[in-house]
Formats: C-alpha cells, structure tokens, sequence
C-alpha cells in the first residue's frame, strides 16, 4: 500500500478559529505530541505575521527533530528571508509559499495580471531553493480557478523547484466529485506532476472536509493536510483524526496508509481541547465520548460477547483508555504518571506535585475517583505555560433567596503578599469576578463563561471555560490591540472553578501586555536573525528589512 503524508495544520490553521488562543508553550506542547504521534508535517505558523508568530516557529524549529516544520510565507522575498531565519534550527525545514491563481484573487488582490502573478510565484519558488530544498507551492483559491491556468502554474512552480503543490478549498464549496476530478485533471494535465506532491486543504463548510480529503487520496493526492477536532476559522479544517482513521479502517479498500501511531490521536485531541478551551461534541466521530456507545440492544449484546463487524475501529486503536475504575491513588505516584501520559499529558515535576496534591485533596470528597477525574484535575492545575503573576489563595461566597450575592477572595500577587477584596453582584460568580478585579485592576470584556461537567454524578467535577478581551500594547509608539484572552479552571465546587478560569485569563492577558512591551527587543533578534542568514545565503533583492506594523496588516490566504 502507499504511504500518505500527513501534514498537520492545527497550530496555524486552528489557531485562526475565532476564540483560540495558544502562547509558544502550549503549541510546543501539542507539537511534542505530533512528533510522537508521527506527523509527516507541521504547519508551524507565518513568522512574518508578527514577532510572536516569529518566535513560536522558530522555538519549534528548535526542537522537533522527528518530522518536517513548515513555515509559511508570501511569494515575496522579505517573507521567504523571515520565515527562513525562524526555520534555521529546524532538522528538516520546508517553505510554503502561497499566491492565488483565481482571476478574483490575481485582478481583485493582487492588482495584476495571470502572467504577471505567474511570473511572480516561479521567481519566489526560485529564491526559496536558494535556501532549502523542501518547498510546498500554495495555489490560494484553486477551487475558483481556471483549470488550464492552474495547470500552467503548477508546471511552472514545479519546474522552478517546488516539491510539494498544495491544491486548497479554503471556502470549503466543492462536493467530492467534482473535488476528485480536478484533483484527477491535475494529474493527467500536468506533465511535471510526478516531480511533487500533491497535497490537499479542504475546509469544512459543508461538512464535507473529510469526504473531499478522501476522494482527493482516491484520485492521487499523496498528502492531507488537516488538524486535530478539525481546528480551523469558519467551519474548520478536515478533522486528522478522522482522515487518519478512515485510512486505518479502509487502508485495504483504498491502497493507502498512513505514518501515524493512532494510539494517540485520542489523547492529542484530548490536549488540543483542554489548551484552547473548545469542547469536544460528544458524538463527534472518533473522539467524541459517545462514539463508542451502545443503545441498540443487538450492538450491546455482541459487544458484550466481545468486538463484533459492527464495530469497526477498537477504541483502544486511538488510545481511549478504560475508565472505569477508580482508587488510583492505589497505584501510587508512578500509577498515575502513567494514567497522566495515557491521557496525553507530560509533566513536569511542579505540575504533577499540583495534580498529586490536588488529587489527594478531591478523594477526600470522591472517594471513587476514575481517569476523567484526574484528567479534569489537569485541565485546572497544569498546562499554564506562563508565569501566573496571581494566584488564588481563597474565596468565600454567600447568597440566597434574599440576600445579595457576596464574595469575598484572597489573591496572592507578584510580591508574594496575599490581598483581600470583598463585593457583591448580581450573582454568586458575578461578586467573585468584581471581587478580582478589584486586585487585579486589569480593565477587560467578558465574551464567554461556560460551565461543563467532565465526569459523572452529583459530585462531578466541572470544568469552567472563560474568554475575556482586553488591550495589549504593540510597541509601536503606544498604540495597542484588542486581542481574546482564554482561561480554564475545574473543581468540584463551579465557584472556585470559575474563579480559576477567570484568574487564568487575567494572567495570560498580563503576560501579553508584558510581551507586548518587549516587542522592540524581539523585533532586533528578528532583524539580526534575517541579516545572518542573508550574510550565509547572499541576498538577489535590494530593500530594507520590512516593518512588522506593514507586514500585520496582510493575511496570507
């Protein structure tokens, strides 16, 4: 059977989803896993978008060995130096270059010509070769494109060195027909085709992403690109998990196959949940928590007898894990370490003495605590990845039928001293929030509160997830920038876990105010880190290095 690359998009792609929100730490958590999990590609962001996207690529760059990291650019050389400068400790670096090959996208965005916009991506190609020899061709807008065009872009950009040709529909519009055969068209059109990839980025607008990642592997295509829970602006991506699984449980049908260890596909969507704050839809295919459920009597009964034709993946195959037992604390500190990296976390030593502590304290209360429990117990005492500038110490509320909702909350703060603040609200969790922004004085808008049960009973835990917008200098001569801020919390008491959640937010909007303040310092390691690699390569362009104030305001699409 062939093999299929799987090319990851949930750090760039997802991380366009309106709400998510992920800092260097929380993607270098989610990369580790992809690198364990045996991803062929990560998308890791476009460095020239901003000194923090610089920075998020180059960290990993520097760290992920085992497979490709792919920064993205515009077919522009002040882009291409960027995006190499941020690659230039990656062990196996790739360039993706995208330009539109759509007439709405070449007359309506670019101002230009067919020709014109032709020219321009081959001479991009051209300069990227000069630095590596792994480039991915983004042809924007395909899916409106004239076919011959397209065509004729592809020969081109191929014959200048592109490995990879990604053929996307961003708008997620094709059925998989038509998908399909435009893939087949290229194939048999192109005559350099066997020189590259194809690689596929299909959106899930109508639901339909998955499908067309498919039949665009039946008609040749040899990578997908795709994102855990199907991460993505809009409606998402494709969904990895599900591309990966169809693969597994009809590789035979199909010819085809894939790289990746499924064993932990459930504990990476585990992850990428708990990090940005989105829920996982219960009957979601393949990791929702009802897709192994039985009501059928018949399915029950041959279950029960054990796995039945009827049920074609194990859950064990993407490395669900049997929950039903409880006393883990039986196990000892090395049992739950394991249970924590079946779930897909790894700790350090301070997160798991916080997970253990915490977990000692909730048997207190649970007495049969299982593995959901301890994995709500990460989601509200681990996988900060910043420094909490406060930390709850206490809070106390009380309110009733007639009598105002008051809360009273005790903050330790960055000098070490814990500070008191009491108020009232309209309810118990409304005095919580005013009482912390009394002592925090961080001026903010609530977008999002949300509450969800994470195990079962009447003394479940509950997981609180919390978004708040608020202002960030950018360091260009005072201006600043609104930007959403995610915060999570769980306990068995929803008052604490929301006052957790909120304190979250509140920490990771002062650390980006902090951040924002140093961006003239990250904006001198960026020009220095372009100047090296152009004093090794040599430069064929003439220009001064391009401010980020120009380049933020330009999306690639």
């Amino acid at each position: 059977m062939e093999q299929v690359k799987i090319c990851d998009a949930t750090l760039y792609g997802g991380g366009q989803a309106p709400g998510a929100s992920l800092n260097i730490e929380e993607k270098l958590e989610i990369a580790r896993l992809l690198e364990q999990m045996g991803v062929d590609v990560i998308q890791a962001g476009f460095p020239a978008s901003s000194p923090g996207e610089f920075k998020a690529v180059q960290s990993l760059a520097g760290e992920i060995r085992e497979c490709v990291v792919c920064a993205l650019a515009r077919a522009r050389a002040g882009d291409i130096d960027v995006a190499v400068a941020a690659l230039k400790g990656a062990a196996w670096p790739r360039l993706q270059i995208g330009l539109g090959v759509s007439d709405s996208y070449i007359v309506g965005k670019l101002k230009t010509t067919r020709e014109a916009a032709l020219e321009m991506g081959v001479e991009a190609v051209r300069y990227a070769r000069r630095y590596v020899n792994d480039v991915q061709y983004y042809a924007a807008d395909a899916c409106r494109a004239d076919e011959e065009y397209l065509y004729r872009v592809l020969e081109a950009v191929i014959a200048a060195g592109a490995t990879t040709v990604n053929i996307p529909d961003a708008i997620g519009f094709f059925v998989p027909s038509e998908w399909g055969a435009l893939i087949r068209g290229i194939r048999e059109n192109v005559p350099n085709i066997d020189q590259a990839v194809i690689s596929v980025h299909c959106h899930n607008d109508l639901g339909l992403a998955t499908a067309n990642t498919l039949e665009a592997l039946a008609n040749g295509a040899r990578q997908a690109e795709c994102a855990i829970n199907g991460l993505g602006e809009r409606s998402g991506n494709a969904c990895l998990e599900e591309v990966v699984m169809a693969l597994h449980a009809r590789g035979q049908a199909l010819g085809l196959t894939t790289g990746i260890n499924t064993r932990l596909i459930y504990p990476a969507s585990q992850l990428v949940g708990h990090l940005t704050g989105f829920s996982i839809q219960p009957n979601k295919p393949i990791v929702g928590a009802r897709a192994f459920a039985y009501t059928s009597g018949m399915y029950q009964n041959g279950v029960l007898r054990g796995r039945t034709e009827a049920e074609i993946i194990d859950p064990a195959d993407i490395g669900i894990v049997e929950t039903d037992y409880g006393g883990l604390l039986l196990t000892g500190r090395e049992g739950i370490r394991r249970s924590l990296r079946a779930l897909g976390f790894t700790l350090n030593d301070d997160e798991f003495a916080r997970v253990y502590n915490r977990f000692r304290d909730l048997v207190k209360k649970k007495p049969d605590l299982g593995l959901r429990d301890l994995e709500a117990i990460v989601s509200g005492e681990t996988a900060v990845f910043m420094e909490e500038t406060y930390e709850l110490e206490e809070v106390q509320v009380s309110c009733g039928t007639h009598a105002p909702p008051t809360a009273t909350v005790g903050l330790r703060g960055p000098d070490g001293e814990v500070v008191w603040a009491t108020s009232q609200g309209n309810g118990p969790v409304d005095a919580a929030f005013k009482a912390v922004d009394s002592i925090v004085n961080v001026p903010n808008e609530l977008l999002e509160f949300s509450v969800q049960a994470m195990t079962e009973g009447v003394d479940a835990v509950g997981k609180v997830t919390v978004r708040i917008r608020g202002e960030v200098p950018t360091g260009n001569g005072g201006q600043v920038e609104k930007r959403v801020f995610l915060g999570r919390g769980a306990d068995t008491d929803i008052i604490v876990a929301s006052v957790k959640a909120y304190l979250f937010a509140l920490n990771r909007q002062i650390a980006a105010q902090q951040a924002g303040r140093q961006r003239q310092a990250i904006n001198e390691e960026v020009r220095r880190a372009v100047e090296e690699m152009r004093a090794r390569y040599g430069t064929a362009h003439i220009g001064d290095f391009m401010g980020w104030s120009v380049l933020r305001e330009e999306k690639l699409v």
